[in-house]
Order: C-alpha cells, then sequence, then structure tokens
C-alpha cells in the first residue's frame, strides 16, 4: 500500500510522502558527500565540475567531442563551452578540430591535467572510504545497486 502525504492542520507540517523522504535523505547526503572531496579538489583551484570533466576525459583517451562531454556528467552545466575554455587556458585539456570534419572539435586531457589528477586520485579516495568505508562491501554493493535502479527511470 502506498504511503500518502499527511495534510498540514492545526500548524503541524504535512508528513512527506516515502518518495518525497526518499528524495531529501539522497539530497541531504549528496551534499554532504560532496563537500569531503570538495576540499582536495578546490585546494588545486578547481570546481567539482571542472573536475568531474578532467575524469571523463582521463577516461577517454582518444578524447571526446563538447556533447559527449556533456551527456556523461554528473551534473549538468548549461555553459560546457566556458568550463572547457576555463580548463584549456590552465593547459589542463587541449582542442582540436578534426581535419577530415572541421565541424568537430575533439577535447583531450593534457599531461598536465593527468598530473593533476594523480594528485587529487589518493586525497579523493580518502575521502571516500571515509565517508562511506564503515558501511562495509556488501552494503556498499547494495547501495550502488540501488541508486542505480533509481536513476534508470529517469535515463
Amino acid at each position: 500500500m502506498k504511503e500518502q502525504a499527511r495534510p498540514a492542520g492545526a500548524g503541524q507540517p504535512a508528513t512527506p510522502a516515502l518518495e518525497e523522504a526518499a528524495f531529501l535523505d539522497m539530497w541531504r547526503t549528496a551534499d554532504l558527500l560532496s563537500a569531503g572531496p570538495a576540499r582536495a579538489i578546490k585546494a588545486e583551484h578547481l570546481s567539482l565540475t571542472q573536475y568531474n570533466v578532467l575524469r571523463i576525459l582521463r577516461g577517454a583517451p582518444e578524447g571526446l567531442v563538447c556533447g559527449e562531454i556533456a551527456k556523461r556528467m554528473i551534473t549538468r552545466d548549461p555553459d560546457i563551452t566556458r568550463l572547457l575554455d576555463r580548463l584549456e587556458k590552465r593547459g589542463l585539456i587541449a582542442r582540436r578540430r578534426e581535419p577530415a570534419d572541421h565541424r568537430r572539435v575533439v577535447t583531450r586531457i593534457t599531461s598536465a591535467g593527468l598530473r593533476l589528477l594523480a594528485r587529487l586520485d589518493r586525497p579523493v579516495r580518502e575521502a571516500h572510504q571515509r565517508q562511506l568505508g564503515h558501511l562495509g562491501p556488501g552494503r556498499l554493493r547494495k547501495l550502488a545497486q540501488l541508486l542505480r535502479l533509481a536513476r534508470a527511470r529517469l535515463s
């Protein structure tokens, strides 16, 4: 039986539906979890979004076009071109027009970008371990599975 929200009355707030309560719990948790790795990432003068782009490009050594990077982003950025401009200005990525199709611009991570990510790998991994390690492997696998199921209907 589906749990329904109870209407607010006489100064009492409505009880959220189970789906809303779960959503709010995930939102609060995501906000708290992002704070751990964010400290290490910000120490390197990167935003979480810029870090995400660098990680995406590290996993695609052949490079990606702007639209493909945007599709793989964790959080949507309406101005991916400006984001790439900032990373290119720092020498962390390089963009090149394809000779066969000049409309196609491929973005690749540079050796400087790879070195920066290598410096961040350990502190980010340690932050994740501090935050979630207490759950243990079985619970972490189950949590990841449930989150993938939740996202599957939204994609």
